[in-house]
């Protein structure tokens, strides 16, 4: 399996980038390519859910989300299929210094087979890949709100 990677740091709580990330209705807003959610299946975003969207013409088509491992407070990995590709991606939330570091990770294998598929692969889909993944979680940050420092107690 081929693998692309990003990581960006975000003013944030792991708490409410989980929620972000998990509130499958808002995705058309900061996945790149979902143009709309079709479904959220059983218990998303537990083990077992699954969430189906798709993409505009020119893009992945239907795409599905199975949910493999939940671990709450840390992330989520998930099997995606489309027509071009299956894989597994892994998001993890972890705290980090004044806020809260969103690791995307995608492992997949091409569907389509051909000689010159890895060439191809090395020199365009992998680059396009990580840069769909860095637009996804660049949006998926702009739009996580910092919750305020709970007021000071009274004397």
């Amino acid at each position: 399996m081929r693998a692309v990677q990003v990581t960006q740091t975000f003013p944030g709580t792991v708490a409410a980038a989980e929620a972000r990330w998990y509130d499958a209705a808002a995705w058309p807003a900061w996945v790149d390519g979902c143009d709309r959610v079709l479904e959220v299946a059983g218990r998303w975003p537990d083990a077992g859910g699954s969430v189906t969207w798709e993409s505009g013409p020119a893009g992945r088509g239907h795409v599905t989300e199975r949910v493999d491992t939940h671990q709450p407070g840390t992330g989520q990995t998930v099997e995606v299929t489309d027509v071009s590709i299956a894989g597994r991606q892994t998001v993890t939330f972890t705290a980090a210094s004044g806020g809260v570091a969103v690791t995307l990770r995608l492992e997949y294998r091409l569907l389509r087979r051909s000689p010159i598929l890895p060439i191809v692969d090395l020199l365009f889909i992998r680059r396009a890949m990580a840069q769909s993944l860095e637009r996804t979680v660049s949006r998926f940050g702009a739009g996580l709100r910092v919750e305020p420092d709970p007021p000071a107690a009274a004397l």
